[in-house]
């Protein structure tokens, strides 16, 4: 009798146990399923487009005596009015939101004059330009507030849609958010004549942002939870206008597209479905134009497409969900299931003609495996590559200066990235052990990279030797980054095989797989 009390007594702790634990399953599972359920974001059918479409005026250069091209650009605060009747505290270069648009042309020398008229330390990066690292403007180029930084360099280059941001590590993902960023336009002669070119009439920039406001209107950091990528906004922007329409007056509209949010992907097509041109993508023109219905763009990437409208019409530029890769319930915590309409396009009632999108639009020099010098990979975890957070005083990897490289992405978490190295343009070689589809076929600098993938690309490392001035490559998803995942890479002129291992500790962070030939 003694012993079956101490027996009944367990056995009636263990169901009160199993009970507790029950009850909190079936709470966790019903805080999981609310959370679920309003994860998701729609602003379709919820805005009039009333606002015009703000178009970033071109910067007019001062063109020196020996033809170079001089800008001047400042950091400025100011406010924004997003919201109807709300200011908000931005930033912007010369002028409170955004930059205006530089535009130059292969062959060009160029000087920017930046200065700081902020109270922060910031700096300026060059996002897609192949220049000096010198002139790059990532972290080590910073620019105390009063002082100003003119980098000069030559452009040489395919025409492209580049851009430029703060790149403060630790502060750029605040630094873009607020909105110190602007669109890089470049010019070739060499590039077909036909293409529409007649900036903010049949040539625009749209520059797409998600944003979340407090109730007093200031930008707010709203990373929602579960969230792999930070910030994610409820409202979307457009060159930083809300609820914006543009009016077209030609057959055909080209537009700039660029993803210059911190965190969020953009799946981006027409309420209607209708097709589209693809004639660029980051960093130059595709060789032929390839027709789409929808293109997904990651932090930083750029498209450029043409659209057809017909007279008096109006259709309506949405993104719809993107894919992430991931599970269902991660993916919807991280924007996975959310649609924005973006923009209304109102087309005239008398059109303008357009020429139709030439067939052939760049010749790209060839580049296949059995280029490669080397092939290094790249292990992207959750805040590390290979490994590694970032340390200003490690160069992580050391390239030969006019190499042409491999680089393998393995993306090995849950969590997605969006990669991007700094001075080169590279291709897609393939995804997963496949061959790229058309919209990743041509020149990129910035390549998103789901849960469980691998990519590799391809890229010449062509520039200028100098051991002082690091290149940086990093995921472009800006929390990470600012959270470290981020390394630096310098060209050299002596032999691979002489060089020392790229950090003191780890001989295998980006060092070569193999060899090619």
């Amino acid at each position: 009798m003694h012993n079956s009390r101490p027996r009944r007594r367990l056995r009636r702790a263990l169901r009160r146990i199993g009970l507790t634990v029950g009850l909190l399953v079936v709470v966790f599972a019903g805080i999981l399923t609310w959370l679920y359920q309003g994860a998701d974001t729609s602003t379709v059918g919820d805005m009039d487009f009333a606002n015009p479409l703000h178009i970033p005026p071109l910067l007019e250069p001062k063109v020196q005596p020996d033809g170079s091209k001089e800008f001047d650009l400042r950091f400025t605060a100011g406010t924004t009015q997003f919201l109807d009747g709300v200011d908000t505290p931005t930033w912007g270069l010369n002028g409170p939101y955004l930059s205006p648009t530089l535009r130059a042309a292969r062959g060009d020398r160029v000087t920017v004059n930046v200065t700081n008229g902020v109270d922060e330390t910031t700096t300026l990066h060059w996002h897609g330009m192949n220049l000096p690292g010198a002139m790059d403007g990532g972290p080590h180029q910073q620019i105390e507030p009063g002082d100003t930084w003119s980098p000069t360099w030559v452009i040489d280059q395919p025409a492209a849609t580049l851009w430029f941001h703060p790149h403060l590590h630790g502060n750029t993902a605040d630094h873009v958010y607020r909105g110190a960023a602007g669109m890089f336009i470049l010019d070739d002669p060499a590039a077909s004549s036909e293409l529409a070119d007649s900036y903010g009439i049949d040539d625009i920039p749209i520059i797409i942002q998600d944003k979340a406001f407090n109730d007093d209107g200031t930008l707010e950091h709203r990373e929602p939870a579960f969230s792999f990528v930070g910030d994610l906004g409820d409202h979307t922007v457009i060159n930083g206008t809300h609820n914006p329409h543009l009016q077209v007056v030609t057959e055909r509209v080209r537009l700039r597209l660029l993803n210059a949010s911190n965190g969020r992907l953009f799946n981006i097509g027409f309420a209607d479905d209708r097709s589209f041109q693809l004639i660029a993508t980051d960093s130059g023109l595709l060789e032929t134009p390839a027709s789409l219905e929808n293109i997904q763009l990651s932090p930083g990437e750029r498209a450029e497409i043409v659209v057809t409208v017909t007279d008096g019409e109006r259709v309506i530029l949405r993104s719809d969900p993107p894919d992430l890769g991931m599970n269902f319930f991660t993916e919807r915590m991280n924007g996975g299931d959310d649609t924005f309409d973006l923009l209304e396009l109102r087309a005239a009632d008398d059109l303008q003609p357009s020429p139709p999108v030439p067939e052939i639009l760049a010749d790209h020099d060839p580049m296949a495996p059995a280029d490669a010098d080397t092939t290094r990979r790249f292990d992207l975890t959750d805040l590390a590559i290979n490994g590694q957070q970032m340390d200003p005083g490690r160069i992580d990897v050391v390239v030969p200066a006019g190499a042409t490289e491999i680089w393998e992405l393995r993306n090995r978490s849950g969590t997605p990235h969006s990669f991007h190295p700094h001075l080169i343009h590279f291709k897609i070689l393939d995804i997963n052990g496949q061959v790229p589809p058309p919209e990743q076929s041509g020149w990129k600098d910035t390549i998103y990279v789901p849960p469980d993938s691998a990519i590799r690309i391809i890229g010449r490392f062509d520039g200028v030797v100098d051991a002082d001035h690091p290149f940086m490559y990093h995921c472009h998803i800006l929390q990470h980054e600012d959270a470290g995942m981020m390394g630096q890479f310098v060209l050299d002129n002596g032999s691979e095989s002489d060089q020392p291992p790229p950090d003191g500790t780890s001989p295998e962070a980006g060092a070569p797989d193999h060899d090619h030939g």
